[in-house]
Parts: structure tokens; sequence; C-alpha cells
């Protein structure tokens, strides 16, 4: 069993410029914890494969495609791949969202 803490994990340089962590990375799936402080943004961008992402605390936007809904905690998000998507907190409050990847992208393609 292998057992990982958020706050044991360093936050990596990606292209949003947020706080994203890798907390697993396995041949069939990823999984990153991100946060979001008021007033940040995720880029709008594509995966070329499905994302389910899963709101832990706080409130944010989320798009996809044409679609814009507001999200609370403790809400499940599913995204297609190869359709646009990004998150916004627009609060007040810190925004974690936990991004699951699968199957896993290709080291060239992945964004985070």
């Amino acid at each position: 069993m292998k057992a990982v803490k958020v706050k044991d994990v360093a936050s990596k340089p990606n292209p949003h410029e947020v706080d994203a962590r890798s907390l697993s990375d396995t041949e069939n799936a990823q999984v990153v914890h991100i946060t979001l402080q008021p007033g940040e943004a995720l880029k709008k961008h594509i995966t070329p494969v499905d994302v389910v992402f899963y709101v832990l605390q706080g409130r944010g936007v989320v798009e996809i495609g044409e679609e814009r809904s507001q999200v609370d905690e403790d809400t499940l998000i599913e995204s297609p791949a190869r359709i646009a998507h990004r998150w916004i907190n627009e609060s007040d409050k810190p925004l974690r969202i936990l991004v699951i990847k699968t199957p896993r992208p290709k080291e060239a393609t992945r964004m985070l």
C-alpha cells in the first residue's frame, strides 16, 4: 500500500502557474491535486483523455465546451476527452480539486 499526503508532495511548475501536485501517476491513470487561490484560473485547454474532477473544498466555476456551471464541494464533474475545459475560482476562499485522468495521458500531451 502506498499512502500520499498532499502536503508532502511539492507543487510542480505547470502551464497554468497554479499549485498542482501529482499524487499518483501510473501507467493507467493520473491523479493531480489542484489548489486555486481566489482569482486564479486554469487556462482553457484540451486533454486527449477523459477527466473526472472532484471538488474537495470551496466553490468554483467549471467551463467544459460551451457549458459553464458553478460547483460546490463534494461534487464530481465528468469532462470528456478532446473538449476544451478550465476551472475558475471567483470566490474569496481557496478551491481544492482532485483531477483524475483516465487513461493516463502520454508524456507529451500532459498539461499538469
